[in-house]
């Protein structure tokens, strides 16, 4: 899918929090970034129990809507049918054109199946344990423990650079984003198989991923500059384009490549001249 039509891409993304732990949500929305625009978010559970109080704050930071189903049963979840009519209602309705399960319970392989039916793409987020029924149902299912590796990654790739990198480039007053993880995984989610990323792209990422993100927050007018005045980042002019990349695990190879090749060269001519040099003078080697 290309950035024009994934800009436009509508999901509702239904997350099952009987099934998944709350310290998947920021790397689950992080993700369907990539897809399009997460439109409608809800999370459904019993919030009467004391299980689910992890995903108070996640649920606000992430302005995600918490749909209330009483379990009137011991031992049964009535969260999947909650769920199930609200994935109908959506369908009808028309007003998305994808649908992100978030969940690892085989229960919902046949809503999938049927939202596959009427023409909409839906992904899968769950846990490695999700049976093979469901992970095939969907258009693509995503591993939640990728998505965790991935995020200790790049926050190892941050520690790595933070030296120097000034304090106030990171966060912004009265922000609650990270500039640098932030832009690093932008870059990570749109860049081509050489690294770089167009700034359309990237805007257009870091403006789904982040409702709030605004390069006035961190003192620019502009993305551009701002992206210009970060160490971390390397950016290159072509016509009116503009493409970015992380620096970081690049410049380095490029050098060490540069001085080995350098290194050998020189030695090879060196010994030709030489060898040029005996084979001119034979009656040197004669005398001798």
């Amino acid at each position: 899918m290309d950035a024009d039509a994934s800009t436009s891409t509508r999901i509702a993304v239904l997350i099952d929090c009987d099934n998944v732990s709350s310290k998947h949500t920021s790397a689950v929305l992080e993700e369907l970034a990539k897809y399009g625009t997460p439109t409608v978010k809800r999370a459904y559970g019993d919030w009467t129990t004391t299980q689910l109080g992890g995903w108070k704050g996640e649920l606000q930071r992430n302005a995600i809507q918490p749909v209330q189903q009483f379990a009137y049963t011991v031992g049964k979840n009535s969260t999947d049918s909650a769920l199930i009519i609200d994935a109908m209602d959506l369908l009808w309705q028309g007003h998305v054109e994808a649908f992100a399960l978030v969940s690892s319970d085989s229960d919902f392989t046949r809503l999938a199946t049927r939202l596959r039916e009427s023409g909409k793409r839906v992904y899968g987020l769950g846990m490695r344990k999700t049976p093979e029924s469901l992970r095939r149902a969907v258009d693509q299912f995503i591993y939640l423990e990728l998505l965790q590796d991935q995020s200790r990654d790049e926050a190892d790739g941050e520690d790595e650079g933070t030296s120097t990198t000034p304090s106030g480039d990171h966060e912004a007053p009265g922000t609650a984003i990270n500039l640098q993880s932030a832009l690093t995984k932008a870059i990570n989610a749109t860049s081509g198989d050489d690294g770089w990323s167009t700034l359309g792209t990237l805007g257009q990422h870091l403006s789904r991923a982040h409702a709030d993100f605004d390069p006035r927050a961190f003192g620019h007018q502009k993305l551009s500059t701002l992206v210009e005045e970060q160490p971390y980042l390397e950016t290159s002019s072509k016509a009116s384009t503009i493409r970015v990349r992380l620096r970081t695990r690049r410049s380095g190879n490029g050098k060490s490549a540069k001085a080995s090749t350098s290194g050998k060269t020189p030695t090879g001519k060196s010994a030709a001249k030489k060898t040029t040099a005996r084979k001119s003078a034979p009656g040197t080697s004669t005398k001798a």
